[in-house]
């Protein structure tokens, strides 16, 4: 699997994994919005995984549940199917996507306040995320491809967010595929990606994923007998194997931030991160059970 700064003078390739880490944020505080909980359920969408999966896939259609499993990668099958293609019988994907730019609008504005929301910086970073995107390709990146297919919207605001969007959902398809190159099934991923302690704790980890203790055992005994895991947590080997997958996927996500070039670049992690630093600070993620961010 090649990368693209491997023949990259004068970019520090730290720098992509450094864009993802502050720009991701701004898109997935959408997620423990109350916003989208609410207008979302307004819809007659159950609260939770339903409003969830809705959301996220709604870009692609009414997939039904194999689509979203494979997309999605580390959700249980069952948890999936309890909630698609049920959903899409209750509200269409239309409306959804519709729900979910309302929401991230209103979300973003009340995390980072109408004049921030509205101001220069937003619409700074907007540009500079509309731009990063415009070499982005659709090949074997579903997720990505479905929101690229969407109109831009015409807020600075929500052109940010619909950038980050983008951005996140495309290297989140290459990070799948690395993840296949590397062996790991979804669960063995999601395993091993808490076990790092920079994801969900575990009982996050199995709570929103729905997988049982049966499943969840099952796969960590696999990771034993690789040798990736053990009682302690990750091997030497499994930590080397997701220092490989990060690299890889930063390779594979390389394009928007190699065009834009380092200065830049730089640029828009000190917008993004000033940004995420706000919503954060404004409780974008306190119930969120995640670890580390």
């Amino acid at each position: 699997m090649g990368s693209a700064l491997q023949s990259t003078e004068h970019f520090d390739p730290t720098l992509v994994g450094r864009a993802h880490r502050a720009v991701e944020p701004l898109h997935s505080q959408i997620y423990f919005s109350a916003e989208q909980d609410q207008l979302l359920t307004g819809l007659g969408l159950k609260r939770g995984r339903q409003v969830y999966f809705a959301s996220r896939a709604a870009a692609m259609g009414a997939v039904g549940a194999g689509t979203l499993t494979a997309t999605f990668y580390n959700f249980s099958p069952s948890l999936v199917a309890r909630h698609i293609p049920l959903a899409w019988t209750i509200a269409t994907p239309e409306q959804v996507l519709a729900a979910r730019f309302e929401a991230a609008r209103g979300s973003l504005t009340r995390l980072l306040g109408a004049d921030v929301a509205g101001g220069p910086e937003v619409a700074e970073l907007a540009g500079l995320l509309r731009e990063a995107c415009e070499v982005l390709t659709p090949e074997g990146r579903p997720l990505y491809a479905g929101h690229a297919d969407l109109e831009w919207p015409s807020e600075p605001v929500l052109q940010m967010w619909h950038a980050a969007t983008l951005l996140r959902e495309h290297r989140g398809d290459g990070h799948i595929a690395v993840l296949l190159h590397s062996g790991l099934s979804g669960l063995e991923a999601l395993i091993t990606h808490t076990a790092t302690g920079r994801g969900f704790t575990e009982p996050a980890a199995k709570a929103s994923r729905g997988w049982t203790e049966e499943e969840w055992g099952a796969a960590c005994a696999a990771l034993a007998d690789r040798g990736l895991l053990d009682d302690a947590g990750l091997t030497e080997e499994g930590q080397q194997l997701r220092t490989h997958i990060e690299v890889q996927t930063d390779a594979l996500a390389a394009d928007p931030w190699l065009s834009l070039g380092a200065e830049r670049t730089a640029r828009v992690v000190e917008l993004a991160k000033g940004l995420a630093r706000l919503v954060v600070a404004n409780g974008a993620f306190a119930n969120s059970g995640l670890a580390g961010r």
